[in-house]
């Protein structure tokens, strides 16, 4: 129960300024010093999953991340979606930046006292987002007040600074420091995982069935021999369907299982697509305001790349809870306790006994391996490579990169081999040494595993060939054997950078100077 009190002149302050805004037949004010700006509908904003219903999404302006409040779902959850000539108004209250959708902005208004009136809400009720009116033209025009802290407070906003907070001391301790993720697709949005959460990237193979299986566990898989429960993030990531009845599922080919390291377990995590490599610094990841409270300590912040857009960073340490971990771990261990058992064994023996090295395979008509310390980051191809005359027929041309020439090489055309089929799938590895850096053109990249030292071999002889027309078996001294059964036990070429770099100062001085 609420009622409006009406401040008289005496008791009333000096002339307030505010700032009106208009969304549809209604009329709205917010106090000046409250509004940081107002910016048009951004070509690019990213959905939140898990946010609640009137959370449109986030953007990035100026090294902040902004969430985006649909002030009309605030009253009315049916109220329609965003459309680009909404405006937003940020709303900038004690470090809190909240963007609020209006249709039209409105004017700056000087309210006397008496044109004012204000909200009181009984004791324990909760706080509305409208705190009072504006009375104006002799009553004729009402303008609603929002509150600024009521729409700070919307749900779990609170939490905002703290993260803000921990944001800029992580960013302080780690300044400086290059890190790499992974980005993948899920629906709309783009997620990463840091490199060092990763232990393998695959191709969604046979799902078996288990009396564990849900909406949220699609199964388990056979993953080099040990039983591993792979996880539907689009479920994860959709309000309410981890307690719907789990639905028949069609893999597409684009789709990967992320296998992803938590603590003492191993879990897939089966994602619509895996994009890019991206290297970033601590102090480039910006706190995501949440707006919900559910999962809301997996968002780890968000990375913005002019050529990527807004990647939101996952911390996978929190992306299951401790509860929903132990009960797929125990429970296919309880279920399958001789491949548990045997696969824990085997693990800890290789532990013992053996380093890891993560590898990226990429294919250039056959498929090869390299390590993934060699390559800086991945990129999709475009037209954006421009190829400049006189240059090497194998030189595709040179990419402005975040403002850093590349040299982008087609090993196709250098190795003397058929252009590629236009798939959409080419890639560019993007390595770097010293102060220059060079782009690979493959034909796609395929997976990143990491395999065991033990599993590295010297190449026959007859493989090992210094010569172009050998295709880039000449850049290739050794070889990975991937452990599997049937078709997925295989051996692939380790491909060297550095050796084809060597290799081209040698034979093209021009190009390395």
């Amino acid at each position: 129960m609420h009622m409006l009190e009406q401040k008289t002149p005496a008791a009333a302050g000096p002339t307030e300024l505010f700032g009106s805004f208009v969304l549809g037949p209604d009329e709205f004010a917010l106090p000046a010093l409250c509004i940081r700006e107002v910016v048009n509908f951004p070509d690019k904003m990213t959905a939140l999953p898990l946010s609640p219903p009137f959370l449109e999404g986030i953007f990035t302006l100026r090294g902040s991340v902004i969430p985006v409040v649909n002030l009309g779902r605030v009253f009315n959850p049916a109220a329609p979606a965003a459309e680009p000539s909404h405006k937003i108004a940020i709303l900038d209250y004690d470090g809190v930046l909240v963007g609020l959708l209006f249709h039209a902005t409105g004017e700056i208004l000087r309210v006397r006292p008496e044109q004012r009136s204000t909200l009181s809400y009984a004791s324990g009720e909760s706080h509305g987002v409208v705190a009072g009116t504006i009375l104006l033209e002799d009553g004729a025009r009402l303008l609603q007040v929002l509150d600024p802290a009521a729409l700070a407070r919307i749900e779990n906003v609170p939490q905002v600074l703290a993260l803000q907070g921990a944001g800029r001391q992580a960013a302080r301790r780690h300044q400086g420091e290059r890190r790499q993720c992974v980005s993948f697709r899920v629906g709309s949005s783009s997620f990463a995982l840091e490199m060092g959460a990763i232990q393998e990237i695959i191709r969604v193979p046979e799902i078996q069935a288990s009396v564990l299986n849900s909406a949220l566990c699609l199964g388990r898989i056979n993953f080099r021999g040990s039983p591993v429960a792979v996880v539907c993030f689009h479920t994860l990531l959709t309000p309410g369907a981890t307690s719907s009845p789990p639905a028949e599922r069609v893999v597409h080919p684009d789709q990967r299982v992320v296998i992803a390291r938590i603590d003492d377990a191993t879990i897939g995590f089966l994602v619509d697509s895996v994009d890019n490599i991206v290297n970033f610094f601590s102090e480039e990841i910006m706190p995501i305001p949440m707006l919900g409270k559910a999962r809301a300590g997996m968002f780890g912040g968000c990375i913005s790349k002019p050529d990527l857009g807004d990647i939101i960073l996952l911390e996978h340490r929190q992306i299951l809870s401790s509860a929903e971990i132990v009960a797929m771990r125990t429970g296919h261990a309880n279920l399958y306790p001789k491949d548990e058992s045997g696969a824990a064994a085997k693990e800890d023996g290789h532990a013992r006994r053996n380093q890891r090295q993560v590898y990226i395979t990429f294919a250039l008509e056959n498929t090869y391996a390299v390590e993934i310390k060699q390559v800086r980051e991945i990129i999709d191809y475009s037209d954006a490579v421009t190829h400049a005359p006189g240059m090497p027929p194998f030189m595709r041309g040179m990419l402005n990169l975040r403002q850093q020439m590349i040299s982008v090489i087609d090993l196709r055309s250098l190795y003397q081999m058929a252009p590629a089929p236009q798939t959409g799938q080419a890639k560019i590895l993007v390595i770097e040494r010293g102060q220059d850096r060079y782009g690979l053109l493959v034909d796609a990249v395929e997976n990143i595993m990491t395999v065991n030292d033990n599993r590295r071999f010297t190449a026959p002889k007859m493989m090992r060939n210094s010569s172009v027309n050998d295709g880039p078996r000449g850049e290739m001294e050794e070889v990975i054997d991937i452990e599997g059964e049937g078709d997925s036990h295989k051996t692939l070429s380790v491909f060297e950078c550095d050796r084809l770099l060597q290799r081209l100062a040698r034979e093209m001085p021009a190009l390395a100077a």
